[in-house]
């Protein structure tokens, strides 16, 4: 079979199906592929633009992007602000208020991102991640209005690339 034989199917499937499928690719010691879905991650990452290419992993930090069941079947990919003991709070860049979880609840670590349908990994080791997340979590006391001129004025004059 030639490669102009294949055909590609996309399907799309629920998180809360799609999602412990993957927690057990990662527990395998595998890394995953995933396409975002959501806007808690905005400016830096789109819904259903980019991808996240995540690992599993027992070291976290605060400012990891991780993968995170929060409640039964509810999945989420935010920033960790805060670890304090077993207990983690989470806030996706995109919004303003923290999730909980334990530290158990940590299915996978972000080791990358695909962004802007882009082949190559911004690595989450690189400079250019570190220093945005730097500047992005610094920025918090003033996120409410940097979200709602990205949001109302960036997005229309510029769109998302």
């Amino acid at each position: 079979m030639s490669k102009d034989d294949i055909e590609t199917i996309k399907k799309t499937f629920s998180n809360a199906l799609l999602l412990p499928e993957i927690a057990n690719i990662l527990k395998e010691g595998h890394t995953v592929t995933l396409i975002l879905r959501g806007y808690s991650m905005r400016p830096f990452l789109e819904d259903n633009r980019d991808k996240a290419l995540l690992k599993k992993t027992d070291c976290i930090k605060v400012g990891d992007a991780v993968l995170a069941e929060i409640l039964p079947h509810k999945f989420v990919l935010h920033r960790i602000v805060k670890i304090n003991n077993d207990a983690i709070t989470l806030r996706g860049d995109g919004n303003l208020s923290d999730e909980h979880c334990h530290r158990n609840d940590i299915l996978g670590t972000a080791i990358g991102f695909y962004r802007k349908g882009r082949n190559r990994v911004d690595s989450t080791d690189g400079m250019k991640w570190k220093v945005y997340s730097f500047i992005w979590m610094s920025l918090y006391p003033i996120r409410r209005y940097l979200l709602a001129f990205y949001r109302r004025i960036w997005i229309k004059l510029f769109g998302i690339a």
